[in-house]
């Protein structure tokens, strides 16, 4: 059954059966410093303009509408690995034996994250980094402007998991010249480098959410980290996003999030699929089995 859950994700983790979810995303905040709230812009042709775009031709930035003041959410913690070490360790319990878990963070907080991760999967489940590589935004004069995010795999058995790479889309060659026109056409899959834009802040795929990820590359970890029938589950919700890749592939989800605003574009977006609305509090979670302080052994 596909459900959609306001509340506090470390309760509803605390809710969930062990070993009962394939496949977890997560995106959790980036510890930025700064509040995370949405901009509504266009961009209009002009010579004077503070964009260059394609061939050369340059536009100039409006912003339509901006959130007021004390809406979107803050993305500083005192004790970022305190706040998010509970939460992943459900995590690990929850997963099933041949699941894995995907971490998306940048890179102010990659390395520490990824320590922590090790301890409670074990160093020997750490599968991949993935780079997911962009090319939009602005541009630092002080600094190689910062366009990549980092997306962790870790699974809950180091050698047994799922890995469906013939599910995976596949994308252009680098130097199509090199490869001859049949491989050309066909493409390669892809590498641990994933070359994706960002959601276009005009585009149709944009609900309004300040850190909605693309549907792209939800999508190929879905389909090619869990089968159909299976559950997806995403405790750092947002826009639903991962509610969406997994629905279309034929995987149940879960979405997670206490906010309000978030749960609401969710509400709206995955309404086709018909999920449950439920709203968990610490007073109302069930108890269940708790996974030891330290890691556990793969199973």
């Amino acid at each position: 059954m596909n459900r959609i859950v306001h509340g506090d994700n470390l309760s509803v983790l605390q809710g969930l059966e062990a070993e009962s979810v394939e496949l977890i995303y997560v995106d959790p905040p980036f510890n930025t410093g700064k509040r995370q709230s949405r901009k509504q812009m266009k961009t209009i042709r002009d010579e004077a303009g503070d964009r260059v775009g394609f061939g050369g031709r340059r536009y100039r930035t409006e912003v339509l509408a901006q959130q007021p003041a004390g809406t979107g959410y803050g993305d500083s913690f005192d004790d970022f690995l305190g706040f998010l070490r509970p939460r992943l360790l459900e995590a690990h319990r929850v997963l099933a034996p041949a699941g894995s878990l995907f971490f998306h963070i940048d890179y102010r907080e990659v390395h520490y994250c990824k320590v922590m991760l090790d301890e409670i999967f074990g160093r020997e489940c750490f599968q991949n980094e993935i780079i997911w590589a962009y090319d939009y935004g602005a541009r630092a004069t002080k600094r190689w402007p910062a366009k990549h995010d980092n997306i962790l795999w870790y699974t809950k058995d180091p050698k047994r998991y799922t890995f469906n790479l013939n599910e995976s889309d596949r994308i252009p060659y680098m130097a199509p010249g090199l490869v001859g026109a049949a491989k050309a056409a066909r493409g390669k899959t892809p590498t641990d480098v994933w070359w994706h834009t960002i959601v276009s802040p005009t585009g149709k795929e944009k609900t309004g959410y300040a850190t909605q990820k693309p549907l792209g590359i939800l999508e190929r970890i879905v389909r090619v980290h869990s089968n159909p029938g299976e559950r997806v589950l995403d405790f750092f919700a947002g826009s639903g996003t991962t509610g969406v890749a997994a629905a279309r592939h034929g995987r149940s989800f879960v979405m997670v999030d206490e906010s309000a605003a978030a749960v609401a574009v969710m509400e709206k977006r995955l309404a086709h699929y018909a999920p449950r609305h439920e709203r968990v509090t610490a007073a109302k979670r069930k108890k269940t089995s708790r996974a030891p302080a330290s890691r556990r052994s793969p199973q």
